[in-house]
């Protein structure tokens, strides 16, 4: 009998990271939410197909969001938010997905 390696026939996966413009634009949307309050920490995850940034409201939470970045499979596309196991966006590029954190200024009522 011929011995062989476990690991030839694993299924071989690329590990996903986000690049330096991504980390940019994550970082920039992190911090908008963090001088408003809302947001407290964040954490990166990379694992064998997928790269995951999650934000948090207290540490102690699970994630308010997660951001994931995704290559190949059936996917909807190679980025996508979710809150919780809710699905929100899925796109092609991480500033498509991005744009959910976009608020609308709010309204002033009144004159001077």
């Amino acid at each position: 009998m011929e011995p062989f390696r476990l690991a030839d026939y694993r299924a071989k996966r690329k590990t996903i990271y986000f690049n330096r413009i991504e980390l940019n634009q994550l970082l920039a949307v992190y911090s908008r939410y963090v001088i408003r309050g809302e947001w407290r920490d964040y954490a990166i995850d990379h694992r064998d197909g997928f790269a995951l940034f999650s934000v948090f409201r207290h540490s102690q939470e699970s994630p308010a969001f997660s951001i994931m970045k995704c290559v190949g499979g059936n996917r909807q596309g190679d980025f996508l938010v979710y809150s919780g196991r809710q699905k929100l966006r899925a796109g092609k590029t991480l500033g498509e997905v991005l744009d959910i954190f976009q608020r609308k200024p709010a309204l002033v009522r009144g004159g001077f």
